[in-house]
């Protein structure tokens, strides 16, 4: 893909809640909510667990993510966007990437993660491949 379009990067770093589909070992879907920023066309996420969706990627790296704009799209239906992708794991980084996550979806002021001393995680990387959903991008 040649790179996201402006109204995609606006989705994805407008703070809006993440809902992420990955492969459990059964073909079945897994999802979970993130908070997601990007790094260059990269869609990234902060873990500091090394939790099922993770482990689910680490096996199979298709990986969907849904998110509501919170706006009326084309024909009144609200607003939405799906990126289907590829995903990495890669180690280090998670509290530093979730503090500035957290600015965008807690506040300014807002400590997070909220510990002293947080493991080093994960950050998940996602090659977008195709973009889909209810909006200027579908």
């Amino acid at each position: 893909m040649a790179g996201l379009s402006a109204a995609v990067r606006n989705v994805v770093e407008g703070g809006h809640l993440a809902h992420l589909v990955t492969l459990n070992v059964d073909g079945s879907p897994q999802v979970t909510i993130v908070w997601v920023g990007l790094d260059g066309d990269e869609v990234v996420s902060g873990h500091l667990f090394l939790h099922q969706k993770l482990r689910n990627v680490a096996r199979d790296p298709r990986v969907a993510i849904s998110m509501e704009t919170g706006r009326p799209g084309p024909g009144g239906l609200d607003e939405y966007l799906v990126l289907h992708g590829t995903a990495r794991v890669t180690d280090g980084g998670a509290p530093e990437l979730l503090q500035q996550l957290a600015h965008r979806y807690i506040g300014p002021e807002v400590k997070f993660p909220p510990m002293d001393d947080p493991p080093p995680g994960h950050v998940l990387r996602i090659t977008v491949e195709r973009v889909g959903g209810n909006g200027e991008w579908g």
